[in-house]
């Protein structure tokens, strides 16, 4: 067997990329995947070799053979000049932010964004004296008039991982780059197989790969790829943080990567079936899902995606605290947990209304965010009509 290069793998498949990019079996005896590097100290066989850090590893901090090729493997599938990780999703959005801002700068974040994001901006990056301006996901291109002469950067997160607006990115990184701003896109959502983030003009693109990339619940690990423009400063920023993800889960991160198009495909389906089950009940007002006309910016998720993942949320019609408690309570199949992407389904009660500061919300009633897993469907229906029955029948 010859090993592909990525030239080789840049007319296949997406399906046929995850299975090869980042292994080579000739550098590890044969063995399929590349194994656990664990440790710190590098050798290095001469005092020129130490003298020059010739070699491919100098200590363990800057990398391993094995986030060697989750990186590599990384970059190829999301069309990137390089990538770094980080331990968890959120160290990978810091570590973005702190690549592309300085002390006295302004940058523009969506209003929509996870929550901790908004917190690490109002807190961390304020007392280094950088200011943040929250702006309506549904602007687009609009938002240039929010840019000052000290604006470095705009922070997309497409659709919110909670109230699930879909925003205008091709739009938006045009006028980054008019400006010459940075543009970084949380785009954990969809992956880069859904949503490819450099071809629509991210700078930067950060992933959770807790969620998809693990698909089990049982690793923190996020990632950011750059472009040629930023890669240089990104890279140099991860040095000097030395911001390392754990071994273990770096390996299980690349196992993850070898079947993620099958598990994402499949929580597509689910999802579509559950929230068009959900649509059609009584109890719900409307379904936050990109895939739905009804859901804000429907428009350019069908313009830019290449599909849609297992995550979205529904607004029920109005109901009380205990009637809700009820109905969640109770639940046998959906647990209640933070995170997405696993193989088993959640669900989770929201209410953002004390943490966007711009747009309004204003639900008729209560929000429940779900992640559909692998369980069957029906199964997972007769959990839910359950809750439901609970729910119409508690006060």
């Amino acid at each position: 067997m010859i090993e592909t290069t990525p030239e080789d793998r840049r007319h296949l498949k997406t399906r046929t990329k995850l299975v090869h990019a980042g292994r080579h079996p000739s550098d590890q005896h044969g063995f399929v995947n590349t194994p656990v590097y664990r440790g710190s100290t590098v050798l290095f066989p001469t005092v020129e070799a130490f003298s020059k850090r010739t070699a491919r590893f100098t200590y363990a901090t800057q990398g391993t053979p094995t986030t060697a090729a989750l990186e590599t493997a990384w970059t190829e599938l999301s069309g990137a000049a390089g990538t770094v990780l980080a331990p968890s999703g959120l160290a990978a959005i810091t570590l973005a932010l702190f690549a592309a801002v300085k002390a006295g700068d302004h940058i523009l974040v969506t209003d929509a964004v996870y929550r901790p994001s908004r917190i690490f901006c109002d807190t961390v990056l304020r007392r280094m004296g950088v200011e943040t301006t929250y702006y309506d996901p549904a602007l687009g291109a609009a938002i240039e008039s929010l840019i000052r002469p000290n604006t470095s950067v705009i922070f997309v997160e497409t659709p919110g991982s909670q109230t699930f607006e879909v925003q205008d990115v091709p739009a938006i990184a045009e006028l980054a780059r008019a400006k010459k701003l940075c543009l970084i896109l949380d785009n954990t959502w969809a992956t880069p197989l859904l949503f490819p983030p450099h071809t629509r003009g991210a700078d930067m693109a950060v992933e959770a790969g807790t969620k998809y990339l693990g698909g089990h619940s049982d690793l923190l690990i996020g990632l950011v790829s750059a472009n040629a423009d930023w890669f240089p400063r990104l890279r140099a920023t991860f040095d000097a943080f030395s911001m390392c993800a754990g071994p273990e889960d770096v390996f299980l991160s690349l196992r993850g990567l070898r079947t993620l198009e099958l598990r994402l495909k499949e929580a597509e389906r689910q999802a579509l079936d559950l929230a068009r089950w959900l649509a059609a009940r009584k109890e719900v007002a409307q379904v936050l899902h990109p895939a739905f006309p009804s859901c804000p910016g429907h428009i350019y998720w069908k313009r830019d995606f290449l599909g849609s993942s297992g995550l979205f949320s529904v607004l029920l019609q109005p109901c009380s605290p205990a009637a809700l408690a009820a109905m969640l309570d109770g639940l046998k199949l959906f647990g209640m947990g933070f995170s997405w992407g696993g193989f088993e389904s959640l669900v989770i009660p929201f209410d953002c209304r004390s943490y966007r500061s711009v747009t309004e919300w204003d639900p008729p009633g209560p929000a429940l965010r779900f992640s559909v897993g692998l369980e069957d469907i029906e199964d997972l229906k007769a959990d839910l009509d359950a809750g439901f029955a609970r729910l119409r029948s508690t006060a």
